[in-house]
């Protein structure tokens, strides 16, 4: 089966290989939500982003080889629902930007900033703060053998515009952060994981950068 990353709530995960990452995602949750576990071809460790909804499901899908850590892209209650559930479950590490931190539900364990990175076994990924959805924001960045970055965007970048921001000042920080920290940095080849609907490529919504400025959500 080819990966198009269309999931929907209570239907099958989709799995794609990304060089020696192993990307699965899933939909959870009232709200839609996905969450993503990686894991390492090579070592066999996992590593979960946004530990949304349906604890079960999730722990379905991490199986019996247990998860090093979870990381939360920002401190909505959507995207962390079933986060004490899987730590409790698992003893995973929990990861969160250093602004949204103590908005968790959970002490977390390593609070990051931009340059940090997360490892899921022999794989690394980038940590990059856009602020404007929430303070605290971060985008996951993967650089596959192959030479495609993946981008875990949680709710800062979705197919269509940037997530929704609560005032005029958060939407201006997060368009500024979303074309100098993602767009002015990768190619248009680039794979846009967003934390709620399908995926998209940096390629599909560059021309779109000056009407969301425009319109200005």
């Amino acid at each position: 089966m080819t990966y198009t990353g269309e999931v929907e709530v209570g239907g099958p995960a989709d799995v794609q290989a990304a060089g020696d990452l192993l990307i699965t995602k899933v939909a959870v949750g009232e709200m839609n939500n996905n969450a993503y576990i990686l894991r390492c071809a090579l070592t066999g460790e996992q590593v979960l982003i946004d530990a949304a909804n349906e604890p079960e499901t999730l722990s379905g899908l991490i199986g019996n080889d247990g998860l090093a850590r979870v990381v939360t892209t920002h401190r909505h209650g959507d995207h962390w629902q079933a986060l004490a559930a899987i730590i409790e479950r698992t003893g995973a590490e929990t990861v969160a930007g250093e602004l949204d931190a103590d908005e968790l539900p959970v002490t977390v364990d390593t609070r990051v900033r931009t340059g940090a990175r997360v490892r899921a076994g022999s794989c690394e990924l980038e940590v990059i703060e856009v602020a404007g959805h929430t303070p605290g924001s971060i985008v996951l960045a993967y650089d596959d053998p192959d030479g495609i970055v993946h981008l875990f965007t949680g709710d800062s970048l979705f197919p269509g515009g940037p997530g929704g921001t609560a005032d005029p000042e958060a939407f201006t920080s997060l368009m500024d952060d979303l074309e100098s920290k993602i767009f002015a940095a990768y190619p248009d080849d680039t794979r846009v994981y967003p934390g709620h609907g399908f995926d998209t490529t940096l390629g599909v919504e560059r021309p779109h950068l000056a009407e969301w400025r425009e319109r200005g959500w």
